[in-house]
């Protein structure tokens, strides 16, 4: 399904006339530099094709012939392209000044072998060239050092098109193609992408690049490297028979996403990639919903702004599209020299919405103006650890199907709160809210008889658990009345046994409140009161021991009643100690 999802999306970029999507025999690469030639062979000079300053120079992607750069120790001269080592015989700081000879002879033997056949004025002027040319001159090219081990093409002067982009350069290139595709070594079988006899590939290529921490060189979803792995005589991919007409366009369709970054998306260790089946504006946004920076047009952010608005109303943004437009989304890990699919989902626009909106419901919490509206799923795994590199990989996936699929949230993403929570004793907005959609979701999904939690204080709810959490925020606020500017609260010291153990610790933090309370003016002390008495008339006692779920519901419940404590500053609290004095 991924593959042949991935086929169709090749299909339609190949049909949209604006596309830069590659044919298939052709690839795009990132082109640093062109050798322009005279016509008669000789070197005119080295036209550096950058663009940007200093060290932010970027190569240009251009189409050239053939698949990518093969890795590895091998010398394989590509045809009409390659680095300075294949084209010129030079590198920078040469370790291995024989190699780079033989890579340059190579390159220029193969290239004189084809003259006869091509017979293009223009390759003829490369053929003389590579003729004439002493990689010894190369040092009267300063700027090769800059250019270092990047790409490079032929052009010839007075030229606007590359020698291999002429006419009869690229039909011949096409016809060995055609060529290798009718060969009668070729092994034929039915493809699984698409159902028809067609040769197939024995590997899968070009490689799949752009999933952060695999090789850089590439790396391949569908490969077999042991024997182990094959069955019935059939070796490497031809276990799995895609046709080679398949596998390039599937592999270049991910590579074009991959290399898309409004279309790529960072999630945990998941390289998150995410396309429809015909253009919608949701290809253009989703990348944002997910956590990539924001725009730095203000219309556009505005514009953005309002359509999370509706999602998160529970309206469908009519500018998004047809509700039935099928929606994909792919997230891939790396795993050495191959590709793991972390997860898969096919939905369709108007599901995905309405799972949005469910996740932007059950996220929502009071918090500053300051802090964002939504969280994206990068902030709420960066809450889970002290490091961003210790969130755990199946986390990731995990959380991205909660949040695409409308189901519970993973277990281990609350423990990991609860955790990190207990760890450095820090209940803020982007770490709370994640806690209370965790519970939130269990109590729906599981039909729990527990009312859902509000986004903000809810007084009359008669949790245990939530009024703990409420006493002993207000306890915390109490020595902080009375001892203004004190380093360390009960909540540095008392925190992470109070929330698990309350029997242990709520009776001594009561009589230590009472000599807090002793310390302040009379209409504070009297609010102060007045507030424990409403709490604690909720309590019978204080249990031994509080379960993950309803630690989670006292850290809401201290949240939520420290945020009630600065509007009640603006509102209730003088109005309470006006009354009193």
């Amino acid at each position: 399904m991924i593959l042949q999802a991935l086929n169709s999306y090749y299909e339609r970029l190949a049909a949209e006339p604006d596309s830069d999507i590659a044919p298939a025999g052709f690839s795009r690469q990132k082109i640093s530099y062109a050798v322009v030639l005279d016509p008669d062979g000789s070197l005119h000079g080295i036209e550096d094709l950058r663009t940007g300053d200093g060290k932010k120079k970027v190569a240009a992607s251009l189409l050239v012939c053939g698949d990518s750069k093969p890795p590895g120790a091998g010398v394989n001269p590509c045809f009409l392209w390659d680095n300075p080592a294949y084209m010129l015989g030079y590198k920078p700081d040469d370790p291995k000044p024989e190699r780079t000879r033989q890579a340059f002879e190579a390159f220029r033997q193969r290239h004189l072998e084809l003259e006869q056949t091509i017979q293009d004025p223009q390759f003829s002027a490369v053929c003389r060239f590579l003729e004439k040319w002493d990689p010894a001159q190369s040092v009267e090219h300063p700027g090769l050092v800059e250019i270092g081990t990047g790409f490079g093409l032929f052009r010839i002067r007075g030229k606007s098109q590359f020698v291999h982009e002429v006419d009869s350069v690229r039909q011949w290139w096409r016809d060995q193609l055609q060529q290798a595709t009718t060969s009668t070594e070729a092994e034929l079988g039915q493809c699984l992408v698409t159902g028809r006899k067609a040769p197939i590939a024995r590997l899968h290529d070009p490689k799949i690049k752009g999933v952060s921490g695999a090789q850089s060189s590439g790396a391949a979803i569908v490969s077999f490297n042991l024997d182990a792995f094959e069955s019935y005589g059939k070796e490497q991919s031809r276990n799995a028979p895609v046709s080679e007409t398949a596998a390039f366009q599937y592999c270049t369709a991910l590579n074009s996403l991959l290399a898309d970054r409004s279309r790529r998306v960072q999630i945990g260790d998941a390289t998150t990639v995410f396309w429809t089946e015909k253009p919608t504006p949701m290809e253009n946004i989703f990348g944002l919903v997910l956590g990539n920076p924001p725009p730095e047009d203000e219309g556009l952010l505005n514009k953005l702004q309002n359509i999370l608005h509706l999602i998160a109303q529970g309206k469908y943004p009519a500018e998004l599209g047809d509700k039935e437009t099928p929606f994909y989304i792919l997230g891939l890990s790396p795993n050495a020299a191959r590709i793991s699919v972390r997860f898969w989902r096919v939905s369709s626009l108007g599901e995905i919405v309405a799972n949005l909106q469910q996740h932007f419901v059950d996220l929502s919490l009071q918090h500053r103006e300051s802090e964002p509206d939504f969280i994206s799923p990068w902030q709420i795994l960066r809450e889970t650890v002290r490091d961003s590199k210790d969130i755990p990989p199946q986390l990731s996936g995990a959380l991205m199907r909660s949040i695409l699929s409308g189901q519970a949230y993973p277990q281990m993403l609350l423990a990991a709160l609860i955790r990190r929570v207990r760890a450095d004793r820090e209940l803020r907005y982007l770490r709370v809210a994640p806690i209370k959609a965790c519970l939130n979701r269990q109590f729906r999904l599981n039909s729990s008889p527990t009312q859902e939690i509000a986004m903000t204080l809810d007084p009359n709810r008669e949790d245990v658990a939530y009024c703990l959490g409420r006493l002993f925020a207000e306890l915390e606020k109490t020595q902080e009345d009375a001892l203004p500017g004190i380093n360390d609260t009960i909540k540095d010291r008392y925190f992470g046994s109070a929330s698990a153990t309350p029997a242990a610790v709520f009776p001594r933090l009561i009589r230590l409140s009472q000599h807090h309370l002793g310390k302040l003016e009379k209409g504070k002390r009297l609010f102060h009161e007045k507030r424990f008495q409403e709490i604690v008339g909720k309590l019978q006692k204080f249990p031994g021991h509080l379960n993950l779920q309803d630690q989670g519901l006292f850290a809401i419940g201290y949240y939520h009643q420290r945020q009630d404590f600065f509007i009640r500053k603006e509102k209730a609290e003088p109005d309470a100690l006006s009354a009193v004095n």
